[in-house]
């Protein structure tokens, strides 16, 4: 790759805490990965105790989690290149030009569900996995940290239009965590669009999956609790990537360049912390009644109707505004020849589809009970998030759309949950 002839225009204005945020959070982020395995492991549980008392040796790297980590990601990127499925076109880049996607994540999963169907059936004990889950830990997060560094220093060759806008402040710190390169590519292998869905969120499933074999081991059989967390998160991880050429219109595609801050969220982050509860279940088990499971699954059905509908309609206008779906829906003129949807889901709130991940969220933690806080950590922490990226959202589309986008918000007042935010 050429370097550029003209020194790229920087962009000085910084999210996350700026410096400060970008150079404390990929120290404090995988500490707090390890701790909450840790807590999780303990049969105490206790918040407070730093190591937390652990029931056997447990140690923070195994040659064989590396071997396992380095092995899941090299499958999935031999999957990832397999010519199956179709091929699509992301939205237009700065220089008008369109990078092409393989769109075949599902059938990514098809192809792990029945590596694993195998494993099962030649009797391979998938619950050795929770035994790992630190060292397996750590050895993401190494990755994590090699992939960015390697990320940051290549950005130097990439050209200007091919740099993201939010990641170039000449700020070492800050680049490096927001990534200054948007769409780095090895050949046609799309690095980012890799990690976004396939090798953490597939992941997220097989650890899942590993703590409920676990829990047969221990107990002869896998809870309700342990069977709904495992079903939701499957359900979620399954549409995710059966609509996974929705993702190429999201901000993570569309805005944020390739850093630590996907990196480290993709490969260690996702895996390892939503499947906390999983996680929790095996040393924490609870038992859960008919009554309650059945409130659980309408709370996360409304979730994942309210989820997967609203996204459907946005990603469908933005494709083809004329489809029969959405021609028939309200909307707004910009000054950028944009429209905005103003009726619909889009006018019900302005974010519905975080409505529903929040929904979910809850559901997910609610098979493990009131006992401990840890489980409900993904649903805290998810709302957060959400509250946050809206917040981004918002100021992207304000400097957008101007006077536009401040009559949309003045049509649909609430930003995530009607009538009271």
């Amino acid at each position: 790759m050429k370097s550029n002839k003209y020194k790229p225009k920087q962009h000085t204005e910084m999210e996350f805490g700026g410096t400060l945020g970008a150079g404390s959070i990929p120290v404090f982020l995988p500490l707090l990965v390890l701790y909450l395995l840790s807590v999780c492991r303990s049969p105490s549980g206790a918040l407070q105790q730093w190591p937390p008392p652990l029931p056997h040796s447990s140690f923070l790297w195994d040659p064989v989690a590396t071997v396992i980590v380095v092995g899941w990601i090299g499958f999935q990127s031999a999957l990832y290149l397999l010519p199956w499925g179709q091929v699509s076109e992301g939205l237009p880049l700065r220089d008008g030009s369109r990078l092409k996607y393989p769109i075949n994540g599902f059938h990514a999963l098809c192809a792990t569900a029945v590596l694993l169907c195998v494993c099962v059936c030649l009797g391979m004990p998938l619950g050795f996995l929770f035994d790992l889950m630190l060292p397996l830990a750590t050895s993401a997060i190494t990755v994590s940290f090699i992939l960015s560094f390697y990320l940051y220093l290549r950005s130097f060759c990439a050209r200007d239009t091919h740099l993201a806008l939010g990641g170039n402040t000449g700020n070492p710190l800050y680049d490096f965590f927001m990534g200054r390169e948007l769409n780095p590519r090895l050949g046609s292998f799309d690095l980012k669009f890799f990690c976004e869905l396939r090798p953490g969120l597939i992941g997220w499933v097989v650890l899942n999956l590993a703590m409920l074999m676990k829990e047969v081991e221990l107990r002869g059989f896998p809870s309700l609790s342990m069977l709904l967390v495992n079903g939701f998160q499957l359900l979620y991880v399954t549409d995710a990537l059966w609509n996974e050429e929705a993702v190429l219109t999201t901000m993570d595609i569309v805005h944020d360049g390739f850093g630590f801050m996907l990196a480290f969220g993709d490969l260690a982050w996702v895996p390892f912390t939503y499947s906390l509860q999983a996680s929790f279940l095996v040393v924490h088990p609870h038992d859960l009644g008919s009554l309650a499971a059945l409130g659980i699954v309408a709370l996360n059905g409304v979730g994942y109707y309210i989820f997967r509908k609203s996204n459907s309609q946005k990603n469908q206008f933005r494709r083809d505004p004329s489809h029969r779906s959405v021609a028939g829906l309200e909307t707004l003129s910009t000054a950028a020849g944009k429209r905005l949807l103003v009726s619909g889901w889009w006018g019900f709130v302005r974010h519905p589809n975080y409505l529903g991940d929040i929904l979910m969220a809850l559901a997910w933690s609610l098979p493990c009970g009131f006992s401990h806080i840890l489980p409900y950590f993904y649903v805290i922490y998810f709302s957060i998030l959400l509250v946050h990226r809206e917040a981004r959202d918002e100021r992207l589309c304000r400097a957008k759309y101007g006077l536009a986008w401040d009559s949309y918000c003045s049509r649909v007042p609430y930003r995530i949950i009607p009538y009271v935010y």
